[in-house]
């Protein structure tokens, strides 16, 4: 078994189970719990002990679930959870915000979190948390010994990332959204995102190591040099891999639904290698296949966003729309893209023109969004 570094209080294997799309849910329903506490005490029996919940995770049912599965089940002292607060979606108050910690004690009957984040740090939400206090508040509740750890997931650009580290306390731990795919990508900014973690000496909890799922099933031509250099490795692995093999990694999230999907995990991680050099090869030629594929070369800067009069989330809505052109994901993009425009849609820009003036990269916005609004609206 290999454990990240001890950094945190805790040898922990290098795969966390993501409790967010758990058997049950994707209908809207409840989730499975008989096939969920088989899930966990196959993780658990396999060695591993980190599990990812959030307080918005299937309206709580996942933080439910986590409590029935496995908080009710297992020594408080046996595994590690993590869960997140939420400051924008829905829009709740400052004390609304502040409550969701109560609530996600009370959920999960934990009666403190060995990881606590403040959720899905992005250009567009950022202010709130600082509004809200909600730094402060996180640490304070690491005083109060009912956290561990603490932190955020990030979603946006290196220039914030350091924005953040600039003006706010050091946290224990930040979680980035790392795949091969995004490596390079300049609107996830993956490597970059990483480096500024690794060279601050801040550990990494690794989100997304299959961009939602597309890396299990990728374009023929990317996941074509995979197969030839191990015809039997499932696609996920390969990216579950490559986020595994950077130092300082804690841990990598996976989402995982399914009995076959943890079994798959379990089957290359219970005994984890890191990648060699011709695995390294094969990543690097999958990751040249799909920057052949003409997407929308977005970086998120947000120079688009200061003269927009409708003020739409464009680079949001970007990334939507490259989900579906570069991965084919229909679903998991019209649900990114509901999360963002909310106010204003692709198909109400006004074509004024003021976007293409600002972006640095010269991309026909317009164009782009009059695509999108085909696509999602």
């Amino acid at each position: 078994m290999a454990y990240a570094d001890n950094y945190l209080g805790h040898d922990i294997a290098k795969l966390g189970f993501g409790l967010m799309r758990l058997p049950g849910t994707q209908g809207g329903g409840d989730p499975d719990l008989e096939q969920v506490s088989a899930m966990v005490d196959a993780f658990i029996d396999a060695g591993f002990t980190y599990f990812d919940t959030a307080y918005v995770y299937d309206g709580g049912k996942s933080e439910q679930a986590a409590k029935a599965a496995l908080v009710e089940r297992y020594p408080r002292e046996s595994f590690q959870l993590a869960t997140k607060m939420n400051a924008w979606l829905g829009k709740p108050s400052e004390s609304e915000t502040k409550a969701q910690f109560e609530t996600s004690l009370e959920r999960t009957g934990a009666g403190y979190f060995d990881f606590y984040l403040v959720h899905a740090v992005q250009s567009d939400n950022h202010d709130v948390y600082d509004n809200y206090g909600i730094w402060d508040f996180v640490q304070q509740k690491k005083a109060e010994g009912l956290v561990r750890n603490w932190g955020f997931s990030f979603h946006s650009t290196p220039g914030l990332l350091r924005q953040i580290l600039d003006t706010h306390d050091r946290p224990d731990f930040i979680q980035l959204q790392i795949n091969y795919a995004d490596w390079e990508e300049p609107s996830i900014a993956s490597r970059e995102n990483y480096e500024i973690c690794a060279e601050a000496g801040i550990p990494v909890v690794v989100m997304e190591p299959l961009r939602g799922g597309a890396l299990a099933n990728p374009p023929e031509a990317v996941g074509a040099p995979l197969a030839a250099a191990n015809p039997t490795a499932s696609f996920a692995s390969w990216g579950i891999r490559f986020a595994a093999s950077l130092p300082g990694i804690v841990t990598v999230l996976s989402g995982m639904s399914t009995i076959e999907q943890m079994e798959d995990n379990l089957s290359y991680m219970r005994n984890f290698e890191p990648l060699g050099q011709t695995e390294q090869d094969a990543i690097a030629a999958a990751q040249a296949e799909l920057a052949k594929i003409d997407s929308i070369p977005c970086t998120g800067c947000g120079y688009c966003l200061d003269d927009c009069p409708i003020h739409m989330s464009i680079p949001n809505i970007f990334t939507a729309a490259n989900r579906e052109i570069v991965y084919g994901m229909t679903e998991n993009a019209k649900r990114l893209y509901g999360m963002h425009a909310t106010e204003t849609r692709a198909s109400d820009c006004l074509k004024c023109g003021n976007c293409e003036s600002a972006c640095p990269q010269g991309i026909p916005i317009i164009s782009w969004l009059e695509r999108a609004g085909k696509m999602f609206d």
